[in-house]
């Protein structure tokens, strides 16, 4: 069902989100059945995200086939190659908690036009929960405006991540990262779906997210929501050109950039001389030793 508040190309990916929903909802009805493979150790992938990522091609193709296409499986071998308009698709963010059977996953879809990501859907199949952002016109959940959150205090915020789980994924920068934001925080929750958590940043359920080795697809959607519920989404120093440099952060306003200022250190693109404080100070954790080198 098409809204007629909605820009049409929404629509189109309202419907492919929901279609996909629909194959999430029948497999996890028996999602013992459900083959599932390994991409490399501790990334899964389904017969179902494959099948929800081509009924989600099919639906954009057949409005858009001039469209590019840049999704999760398949990479960009569908649509037109050389379009200013490409979709970024996720067709099930949250593929290990689908496999053990824990409702926290989304499908997600993102319209990005010269670059610039304009459309966003994030559908949740388990609660039927629809969100969505037009570039401009604001980003609302089940039609109803949705907004960052107000608060302002870090050490009153409930933050989301994501933990490392691949083979090379660095653990204990991490764990010095994870330390330094849980105890300036109310909390720190790991959902394990980052456009969900997007999303839920968007809503102001929480009050921010970050994580690091994202793709593209995880967090184009959710960006553009973040932004259109007036909050902002960068890079660990701030940047806005994080699409596909593999760390996001995202908050309300203050909080971003209260997150940013604890982050920072640990960015890709952080000075030599945080880096070296960084390197240091991991060094004694993995050692089982103690640092004194925590700027903040």
């Amino acid at each position: 069902m098409s809204s007629p508040n909605l820009h049409p190309m929404i629509n189109v990916a309202v419907k492919a989100a929901r279609t996909a929903g629909n194959l999430i909802n029948r497999a996890a009805l028996d999602v013992e059945s459900v083959r599932v493979s390994q991409k490399q150790v501790n990334d899964f992938v389904t017969e179902v995200d494959q099948a929800a990522e081509q009924a989600i091609i099919e639906t954009l193709l057949a409005a858009y086939p001039g469209h590019g296409i840049w999704a999760e499986e398949s990479g960009r071998t569908h649509g037109a190659q050389d379009s200013d308009y490409v979709w970024i698709i996720d067709p099930l963010d949250g593929t290990t908690n689908f496999i053990h059977g824990l409702p926290v996953y989304c499908v997600s879809i993102a319209l990005a036009v010269k670059g610039k990501v304009e459309q966003a859907v994030i559908y949740d199949p388990t609660r039927n929960d629809l969100f969505t952002a037009t570039r401009g016109r604001g980003a609302f959940l089940n039609d109803r405006r949705i907004r960052v959150s107000k608060r302002v205090r870090l050490q009153e915020c409930l933050i989301s991540t994501g933990f490392p789980f691949r083979q090379g994924d660095d653990f204990n920068t991490y764990l010095r990262m994870m330390g330094d934001v849980m105890q300036r925080t109310a909390g720190l929750r790991r959902p394990g779906a980052a456009a969900l958590d997007l999303a839920y940043v968007a809503a102001g359920f929480t009050d921010g997210f970050f994580e690091t080795g994202l793709q593209p697809w995880d967090v184009a959607a959710g960006s553009l929501l973040v932004t259109e519920a007036g909050g902002l989404v960068g890079n660990f120093t701030g940047e806005a050109d994080f699409l596909e440099q593999k760390e996001c952060v995202a908050g309300a306003p203050r909080i971003y950039g209260q997150l940013v200022g604890l982050l920072g250190k640990y960015s890709k693109f952080a000075g030599a001389g945080d880096k070296a404080n960084v390197r240091q100070a991991t060094a004694e954790l993995a050692a089982g030793g103690t640092s004194e080198a925590s700027p903040l």
